[in-house]
């Protein structure tokens, strides 16, 4: 199993509108063969000793294997959501993570 940890940096005040984009997609993203999880979550306020902020989410996605991963990251959906959401990212750092 692949673990997925994205985090995603909106330019301020436009983390909602990708949030938008991003739900809209998860249907798709879920009907793809080996995904086992894909979900965006924010930071719980006032628990944890850091947080990554109100401009900033994080995806959690788990999938059967490195190709069903990279089939994933080539499917036209995933490339229609870059195109909407390209212009309101600030940042994006991606960590492909395999079991301990």
């Amino acid at each position: 199993m692949i673990r997925v940890c994205a985090i995603i940096t909106a330019k301020p005040g436009k983390r909602d509108e990708i949030l938008g984009h991003f739900r809209a997609n998860m249907p798709a993203v879920h009907a793809e063969a080996g995904c086992i999880e894909y979900q965006p979550v924010i930071d719980q306020p006032g628990m944890g000793n850091a947080q990554f902020g109100d401009d900033t989410f994080v995806v959690w996605e788990k999938w059967a294997s490195v190709d069903h991963l990279k089939a994933h990251a080539a499917a036209p959906h995933m490339a229609a959501y870059a195109a909407k959401t390209k212009d309101l990212i600030a940042s994006r750092v991606i960590h492909v993570l395999k079991d301990a």
